[in-house]
């Protein structure tokens, strides 16, 4: 395969920390690792300064909403960064907002294909907008049933995402490549006392852990009114930030379950193995997800894990997790059932390393490029 030069066009970009941010990230990486050129385009973050050459930044607007993301200006008045974007031999857009038709727009003046990989189902973000949500929520649909249907190649992590953009009218091919991470490094996550201690929870005692941001759609009330129900001694540790933090802490309060919960903010990536490693379970309860990451990163730590049951979170555990009904009492069972099991968590991290490797996965992804180039050759910049 010759070199290819591989634009990865993207909304979301440092220094937010999410799933798309360490799914771009590791796919970036690895297509480097494999010898060729991975360039992340994405909105201006002001106050930010990037300091790798591989990532361009484009002008941006704040949006009139509470919110860390902007609204990307689709111009480029830099002429390095035109140059640079003219040699792209692929386009990888991982959003279908501005930054996406941005992507499309070139891959179609470059002539090269357009991927399109479906991070985020947008109906489930419906609640942010200022609209009734109805509509929203049949826009947002819309607008990703014509980007997808605009690719040349979709990329879904789960089979249940497959058949969700099937159902929304995607007629374009499909690709089930889930979103893969560094195994090696949330598999040498360590279980650490002094870590634990500074989290709050008590010797003896297990520790329930949600990782994630705050926002409803990730459904923390839930997973705090299942801790409710938890009998035993145990301590929730929220890790994460957002919108709906103040009130979980108030819901904390009135629940009575302040001093046995608390809100360690955002960590850096590479502090998150041991955070899962020093818990006892992970809580998850969002199902607004297409494949979610936290669940891959704590399963490769040995974490088990207790979440809602969805069609793409059973695609992701397999054997390796308990799935319970959106229900607190239901969840609160699986979750005490799972802390007392004596399960194998080197095996669980094996597995799920076999299964999420970012390198394997990467390769994946580069034979779908290499296909939509061979197949077109004239569309391929050598």
């Amino acid at each position: 395969m010759n070199t290819l030069r591989v634009g990865l066009f993207t909304e979301c970009y440092r220094p937010i920390q999410n799933g798309v941010v360490a799914s771009v990230d590791a796919l970036a990486q690895a297509i480097r690792a494999c010898g060729h050129e991975a360039l992340c385009v994405t909105p201006n973050m002001p106050g930010y300064h990037e300091a790798h050459e591989f990532v361009v930044r484009i002008p941006s607007l704040p949006l009139p909403t509470r919110t860390a993301y902007r609204l990307t200006l689709p111009f480029v008045t830099n002429e390095r960064v035109a140059h640079a974007l003219a040699r792209l031999s692929v386009v990888h857009a991982h959003s279908p907002f501005v930054t996406g038709w941005m992507g499309a727009r070139l891959a179609r003046r470059l002539r090269v294909p357009l991927v399109f990989t479906y991070h985020t189902q947008l109906e489930e973000y419906a609640h942010y907008f200022p609209f009734e949500s109805n509509v929203t929520r049949n826009a947002a649909s819309q607008l990703t049933r014509r980007y997808a249907n605009g690719a040349d190649a979709v990329i879904v992590p789960t089979e249940a995402m497959e058949r969700h953009l099937r159902d929304l009218g995607v007629a374009t091919r499909i690709e089930i490549v889930p979103s893969g991470i560094d195994v090696g490094l949330f598999s040498a996550g360590r279980r650490r006392e002094d870590l634990r201690a500074r989290l709050g929870v008590p010797d003896g005692v297990k520790m329930v852990v949600s990782v994630g941001r705050l926002g409803r759609e990730k459904n923390v009330e839930l997973a705090l009114e299942a801790f409710a129900r938890l009998e035993g001694p145990a301590h929730f540790v929220i890790v994460g930030d957002g919108p709906r933090r103040e009130s979980l802490e108030r819901m904390t309060q009135r629940a009575g379950l302040a001093a046995r919960t608390t809100f360690a903010g955002e960590f850096d990536r590479s502090a998150l193995p041991d955070v899962y490693a020093s818990a006892d379970a992970l809580i998850f309860t969002s199902t607004s997800e297409t494949q979610g990451l936290v669940l891959v990163e704590a399963l490769a730590t040995g974490l088990p894990v207790v979440a809602v049951d969805s069609p793409q979170t059973r695609d992701v555990l397999g054997e390796f997790g308990a799935v319970a009904a959106a229900d607190p009492a239901a969840l609160a069972a699986a979750l005490a059932q799972t802390l007392a099991r004596d399960l194998n968590r080197a095996r669980i991290s094996q597995v799920t390393a076999e299964r999420f490797d970012g390198r394997i996965l990467a390769n994946r992804v580069l034979e779908i490029y290499a296909d939509l180039t061979s197949s077109a050759p004239a569309l391929a910049v050598s």
